[in-house]
């Protein structure tokens, strides 16, 4: 019998937390064997998430360097400042450490500097994290000691745009991206904005002139050739959803293109990737890409569109923000990590309505 990989979760009270230690106790090869945390130590996941009545024998215990002794592979679902001082503890000491904040997303250091000015970060460590996108880096994150997951928004622009720079290989002028995510991205903290008073049936620009996700987008495509991006902005809004995201990128090139072959540029792109589901606009009794139509699931609904008026590409995508744009990605990065199809786990189909 095949040993299981033992998994730990750092980060264990958190939203993101809670959806790890659901997909962990569902998948077949991973075993949960360590929670770790700082505020609440002691407590079990059933106190935690109210969604979760296991009695795993667990309770939330202090990260020191023995964790190296309980674990294969440990989740990081803490703050970024948090998240680097782990990494700082644990890379050489545990088999696979795979961060999901935005501590080593951004490799460049003059712009992590800009967008994460609070987060002081070993440089040494910040040059071996694997970006992980598991569509677009699968051979890197075969036996990466160290993952560093995208943002929620940046992984739903990236696959968006990855089949026009990567694929087609098209210098883009100008892309333009308006970002809309329910309450559940900006996690725990509680925040007056955020109140059900004021988010219930709220557009709220929270970052309308930047975002620092469009900063790891930028910052990735940029050492990833061969097409190039001239500008990336981002205006950010947070609507009344709980789970889900819509990243729409108005794409600006000069070359030419139509709706015919940019279909079947997406289309070829994710040919062999299961996780991002290349739909048509009207193909469903609602329009698609939809959060809504992704919610509880792994998959990244994309859509692109030619707007020949206008001169734009117009691209679309949807995904849960906290499983495909967190521990649902998570789990699929060590998948691959681990030599196991990276669908293991992860094969649940969207919730809907929801």
């Amino acid at each position: 019998m095949t040993r299981r990989i033992r998994a730990g979760v750092v980060g264990a009270s958190g939203l993101a937390g809670g959806e790890l230690i659901r997909l962990i106790t569902q998948h077949p090869d991973l075993e949960l064997t360590f929670l770790g945390g700082s505020s609440s130590i002691g407590r079990r996941p059933a106190e935690l998430h109210p969604g979760l009545r296991l009695d795993l024998g667990l309770t939330v215990q202090p990260v020191t360097e023995e964790i190296a002794g309980q674990v294969d592979v440990v989740f990081l679902a803490t703050p970024a400042p948090v998240s680097a001082g782990l990494a700082a503890l644990l890379a050489d000491r545990v088999p696979a450490v795979v961060d999901l904040s935005g501590a080593f997303r951004i490799r460049t250091p003059e712009l992590h500097d800009r967008w994460y000015p609070k987060v002081e970060r070993r440089a040494d460590l910040a040059d071996r994290f694997v970006y992980g996108v598991p569509e677009l880096v699968k051979d890197q994150l075969a036996g990466a000691s160290l993952i560093s997951l995208p943002g929620c928004y940046a992984t739903a622009i990236t696959l968006g745009l990855a089949p026009l720079t990567l694929g087609l290989g098209l210098d883009l002028k100008t892309v333009v991206v308006d970002g809309k995510s329910g309450s559940s991205g900006g996690g725990l903290q509680l925040r007056t904005a955020d109140l059900h008073p004021f988010r219930s049936g709220a557009i709220a620009p929270y970052a309308p002139t930047g975002h620092r996700h469009a900063g790891e987008v930028r910052d990735f495509l940029d050492r990833s050739k061969p097409g190039s991006i001239g500008s990336l902005s981002m205006s950010a809004y947070g609507v009344s959803h709980v789970r889900g995201l819509l990243a729409s990128s108005y794409v600006f090139t000069d070359t030419a293109v139509d709706q015919r072959a940019l279909q079947r540029a997406y289309v070829r792109f994710y040919k062999e990737h299961r996780f991002v589901r290349v739909r048509r606009h009207t193909e469903t009794l609602i329009p698609v890409p939809d959060p809504q139509a992704v919610l509880g699931s792994n998959f990244c609904d994309v859509t692109v569109l030619h707007d020949e008026e206008d001169r734009r590409i117009v691209v679309l995508a949807a995904l849960d923000n906290l499983v495909k744009g967190a521990a649902g990605q998570a789990v699929q990065a060590a998948n691959l990590r681990f030599g196991l199809p990276e669908e293991t786990g992860l094969t649940m189909q969207p919730v809907m309505p929801a």
